[in-house]
């Protein structure tokens, strides 16, 4: 069995942003070489998510809306902001978006549904973070 990890470092000039990370996955993969497998792509940090879902502008502004009605931003709104912090909104975002995610490796190539892309959601941004990239197959 074949192993492969790449990092990617991120460090966005918004406090939220989304980012289509599906390019640099998909030449992680041709790099390990792997043709059957799985391909595992996680946030290191807990204020950041990956996730799989379509790459339309809409529909990230959609997001923007519902997380931050679910989560809103503020100082004065989380306990976690009681320690010094402001990101409180974040952590619970991350939770809601979830930590990363496993694609199939078919033939070589991420085995996608239609519309299918893998994100970076960054929801405390300004500063660096990673995301794990894991190809493990034959």
């Amino acid at each position: 069995m074949k192993s492969h990890s790449e990092y990617l470092s991120f460090n966005t000039k918004n406090r939220q942003e989304f980012i289509n990370i599906t390019p640099q996955v998909e030449e992680a993969l041709k790099k390990s070489g792997v043709k059957e497998g799985l391909c595992l792509v996680n946030a290191m940090h807990i204020t950041s998510s990956v996730f799989i879902n379509d790459d339309e502008g809409g529909l990230h502004r959609d997001f923007s809306g519902w997380l931050e009605k679910l989560a809103p931003y503020g100082i004065d709104k989380y306990q976690h902001n009681l320690s010094g912090e402001d990101n409180g909104d974040a952590h619970l975002k991350r939770t809601i978006m979830g930590r990363g995610v496993v694609v199939a490796v078919t033939v070589g190539k991420l085995d996608f549904g239609p519309w299918e892309q893998i994100f970076y959601g960054e929801f405390d941004g300004k500063r660096k973070k990673r995301v794990l990239i894991k190809i493990i197959g034959e």
